[in-house]
């Protein structure tokens, strides 16, 4: 397995990291990686003014993986309460999934949620019915929580549904102290 680097994204990296997210989860391009979307939900995922305020905001951290010089990973955390970071945008080059990078990146922002915020739990929000996702979290410690919160139908900011009834499901995980 290659072992990636970390740093934080900045705004010039903002087209990188957009084209990044949008190749894991739309268009064709994402049909070569197993988290594709493509099949649910049309258009972006991420514009850059979406992505601006989370590089900006002091309780935000975007963070790249990197190979060598290059962008081939991404995942943002932020504190979201006293306690609870979130993990979003998490995304990895479709041909190179399946190597143990997605891994490395929720590693990574665990180590910074607990450094930066001391948490004790970190929450992710998946699409209810993406077995194979929601499969990956869970083996990674995560926990469905039964709460459910309506995709953003009519927000084109977020793509256009292909399916009906589309919700986002809170997940979990319960970090362990180290102290």
């Amino acid at each position: 397995m290659k072992s990636l680097s970390f740093r934080t994204a900045t705004v010039s990296d903002i087209p990188a990291v957009v084209a990044l997210v949008t190749s894991a989860y739309r268009g064709e391009e994402s049909k070569v990686g197993w988290t594709t979307e493509a099949n649910l939900i049309d258009g972006q995922r991420l514009d850059a003014d979406m992505l601006r305020p989370e590089i900006e905001r002091p309780d935000s951290h975007v963070l790249l993986g990197m190979l060598d010089d290059e962008i081939v990973a991404s995942t943002h955390v932020c504190s979201v309460r006293p306690g609870t970071a979130n993990v979003g945008l998490y995304a990895v080059r479709p041909g190179l999934q399946g190597g143990g990078l997605g891994k490395q990146m929720l590693v990574e922002a665990e180590r910074v949620a607990r450094q930066e915020w001391d948490v004790s739990e970190l929450e992710l929000t998946v699409i209810d019915i993406r077995d194979e996702l929601v499969a990956f979290y869970e083996r990674r410690g995560f926990e469905r929580t039964g709460e459910h919160l309506p995709l953003s139908y009519g927000d084109e900011r977020f793509g256009t549904p292909r399916v009906p009834d589309l919700r986002m499901e809170v997940m979990r995980k319960a970090l362990v102290t180290t102290g």
